[in-house]
């Protein structure tokens, strides 16, 4: 097996440079914020900690190459370092302590680019987790300061906390129906949003959660964190992995449920 040892110290001292960049300017008066294409904000910080993280790529890793959200593909090869340099860009731009750095290493195997290294670093909430292909998932300060994840072993829905972002998205994909049915047959509901929902799931304290829209750079670092964890994460449609353009994770317990819930009437 593959050691990704390296790699993981590489993610964090990434993540140590993002969190200082992005932790400079949470809650600046002057935060220079612009609306994208897509009607979503980006502000100056996603920016600037894309470009930090890229510098620091370029010189440490320059085979590999980069997907990050606010500057595409560059390079091209069997590896390639996935970022998003602000998950939750939206709190982020209001003061809300809820957003993360998600760094990622993917490498190239059978039905295409899986994640083999992830780092979720949330500075504001004073959190980090992170994973390796092989090696557990944990959360802590620091490489040699850490605790390993585990997920849940809830096995009734009745006694299940689902955690998800929001509304919106399942109504315009025409499930909310059934995400309205998963609420009731759940013991507790809760939308915490963006990142943490599947880090909660990683440790624990959620059982399920689901989300109806997503970009690669927003799950290919929570994917790796919550298999090693023991986990399950899939797309709605049941497929391995952070590739079918949305989101589904759980204890693996609870996961054909979940997937029923979320599929049924759509």
């Amino acid at each position: 097996m593959a050691d990704y040892h390296d790699d993981l110290r590489l993610a964090h001292v990434l993540a140590d440079a993002a969190d200082a960049a992005t932790m400079d300017r949470f809650r600046a008066l002057d935060l220079k914020v612009e609306t994208k294409p897509d009607m979503t904000p980006v502000s100056e910080a996603d920016r600037a900690a894309e470009e930090l993280i890229r510098g620091q790529l370029q010189r440490a890793r320059p085979r590999d190459a980069i997907l990050g959200e606010e500057y595409g593909v560059e390079g091209t090869g069997p590896r390639r370092w996935v970022i998003d340099p602000i998950d939750g860009t939206k709190n982020y731009v209001r003061g809300v302590p809820v957003w993360a750095t998600l760094i990622s290493l993917m490498e190239a195997g059978e039905g295409g680019f899986q994640p083999v290294v992830g780092v979720v670093s949330a500075p504001a909430l004073g959190r980090r987790w992170w994973a390796a292909k092989g090696l557990g998932a944990y959360t802590g300060r620091s490489l040699s300061s850490a605790t390993r994840l585990h997920v849940s072993k809830v096995a009734e829905l009745s006694d299940a906390s689902f955690a998800y972002s929001s509304l919106t998205g399942w109504e315009e994909q025409g499930r909310l129906d059934g995400f309205l049915d998963l609420t009731r047959a759940c013991w507790r509901t809760r939308g915490y949003g963006d990142f943490w929902p599947y880090m909660m799931v990683a440790e624990g304290s959620v059982d399920i959660c689901a989300e109806p829209e997503l970009s690669l750079w927003d799950m290919a670092a929570t994917a790796i964190v919550v298999q090693e964890a023991g986990g399950v994460f899939t797309g709605l449609d049941g497929k391995p992995g952070p590739h079918s353009g949305n989101a589904a994770a759980s204890n693996g317990l609870l996961h054909e449920e979940l997937l029923g819930y979320l599929n049924q009437r759509y």
